[in-house]
C-alpha cells in the first residue's frame, strides 16, 4: 500500500508558475499509474493529468493541455506537475493519486494524498 504526500502549493498572480511534488513511500512506486486531481470551492473533484508506470503515455484534461506537464522519477519514488501560464480558474486544492489499474478514471486511484492549494490571482 502506497502513502502519498503532496507539496509545492502556494499563491501565483496569473501567468506565473507553481510546481506541485508528490513523494510516495510504502510501496513500489513503479506499479502504479499515477495522476493529478483537483478540487475548487464547491465543485466535484476532476481529473487534471495522469501518467502510466513508466512515464511514457501521459493523458491531460483540455482545460490543461500546453500548459502543465507531469512527470515522475521512479528512482525517487515522486510525481511531479508542472503548471505554466496559470489562470484564477486553476485555483483549487490539488490532489496526487495512484491506482495499480491502467486507467485515468478518478473512481479508480485507490490512494489519495492530503491535497495542496495552489491559489492564482488575477
Amino acid at each position: 500500500q502506497v502513502q502519498l504526500v503532496e507539496s509545492g502549493g502556494g499563491l501565483v498572480q496569473a501567468g506565473g508558475s507553481l510546481r506541485l511534488s508528490c513523494a510516495a513511500s510504502g510501496g513500489t512506486f513503479s506499479n502504479y499509474y499515477v495522476g493529478w486531481f483537483r478540487q475548487a470551492p464547491g465543485k466535484e473533484r476532476e481529473f487534471v493529468a495522469g501518467l502510466n508506470w513508466n512515464g511514457f503515455a501521459t493523458s491531460y484534461a483540455d482545460s490543461v493541455k500546453g500548459r502543465f506537464t507531469i512527470s515522475r522519477a521512479n528512482t525517487k519514488n515522486t510525481m511531479y506537475l508542472q503548471m505554466n501560464s496559470l489562470k484564477p480558474e486553476d485555483t483549487a486544492v490539488y490532489y496526487c493519486a495512484a491506482s495499480r489499474k491502467a486507467t485515468w478514471n478518478i473512481q479508480e486511484y485507490d490512494y489519495w494524498g492530503q491535497g495542496t492549494q495552489a491559489t492564482v490571482s488575477s
